[in-house]
């Protein structure tokens, strides 16, 4: 199979498989759970700067479940910026692998991460208890609203022509997510994706920081990122990865890969983690609140706002989910030469 084809594959979810046997279909979450958790209060941790994309999600996640009273208890959002989330998920393997009361959102770099050569994290998914994917999101090409490049190919004849002369970056370390889509395009475009020239930043917030301050030609990141400075004037999209154009304000005539005859595509899942010894009482309770989330109509608003698609899969299937994405992340870090 093609590298386009590994990329589509891995980041795109073609099946949707909703477990919802164990799960009332009570509109509040359904029955009680026999155990006596939460006791104390939650925290979900964004292993990344404020204003990315785990940032934007786990925040989303904490205001509905309060505000529709699916939770009681109060939800706190707390960054943990460090190694595109291996800094943080080296302490929640280890130190938090008990702590019910401590949650983690996290995307494609929770595998990445792991399997990569260099700079990799020891720690991947099997060191938490997958709980629910809950989002999809697709991947943007930025540029400063003053760039001179005015579409992803003057972007990439640029690059073409002189591969230094440009920098590119991201929100995530090298061979992550981030240095994915930003790197994607120009494969695609016939430029070898060892000579673009990326620098990394701990979450697309800062990522934007460094775009804005001149620090960097270009952005690769989610579009849930990108959204707010659309809006305000301060960036313009070159390219969505959508397999089709973004009903979002500001984004809805921006073009996607396909559109400038680059064919390929690139979906971010999103999904949130417990502890890797998580208790079974707290587990049943957060695939029972999760599975009522996705249903809570104050959920599919936050969606739209941010431009998510809603996407889930609840405890085993997730799971399975996964155990496909490592196999196919293999394949695709190899022909990138970053596999360890």
């Amino acid at each position: 199979m093609s590298f386009k084809k590994k990329l589509i594959a891995l980041f795109s979810a073609t099946t949707l498989s909703i477990a919802l046997a164990a799960c009332s279909d009570s509109s509040d979450g359904g029955s009680k759970s026999t155990s006596d958790y939460p006791k104390n209060n939650i925290t979900i941790v964004a292993p990344s700067g404020a204003g990315g994309g785990w940032d934007l999600t786990a925040r989303a996640i904490g205001k509905t479940m309060n505000e529709t009273g699916l939770i009681d208890k109060s939800i706190t959002i707390e960054n943990q910026p460090g190694g595109g989330g291996a800094v943080f998920m080296a302490s929640y393997a280890t130190k938090e692998a008990k702590n019910d009361y401590m949650l983690m959102v996290k995307s494609p770099p929770i595998l990445i991460n792991n399997l990569k050569a260099e700079g990799n994290s020891p720690y991947g998914y099997k060191d938490t208890t997958p709980l629910a994917q809950l989002t999809k999101d697709y991947g943007a090409i930025v540029v400063k609203n003053d760039s001179p490049y005015q579409s992803i190919k003057d972007l990439l004849d640029a690059i073409k022509a002189d591969p230094s002369a440009l920098t590119l970056a991201g929100g995530s370390a090298p061979g992550s997510m981030d240095h994915l889509i930003t790197i994607l395009p120009a494969y695609e475009y016939g430029i070898d994706p060892k000579a673009v020239k990326y620098v990394s930043y701990d979450g697309g917030g800062e990522a934007m920081a460094a775009l804005l301050g001149s620090n960097a030609d270009a952005i690769g990141t989610d579009i849930s990122t990108v959204t707010s400075y659309v809006k305000s004037g301060d960036v313009r999209v070159l390219a969505v990865t959508s397999p089709e154009k973004i009903a979002i304000e500001g984004l809805e005539e921006v073009p996607t890969l396909y559109d400038e005859g680059i064919e390929t595509e690139f979906t971010i899942w999103r999904g949130i983690f417990g502890p890797k010894d998580m208790s079974e009482g707290a587990k049943d309770y957060w695939i029972e609140k999760l599975t009522a989330l996705n249903d809570k109509e104050e959920w599919k608003s936050a969606l739209a706002r941010n431009g998510w698609e809603q996407e889930f899969r609840v405890g085993d299937d997730f799971t399975k989910f996964l155990e496909e994405q490592e196999a196919s992340i293999v394949e695709i870090l190899t022909a990138l030469g970053m596999q360890k």
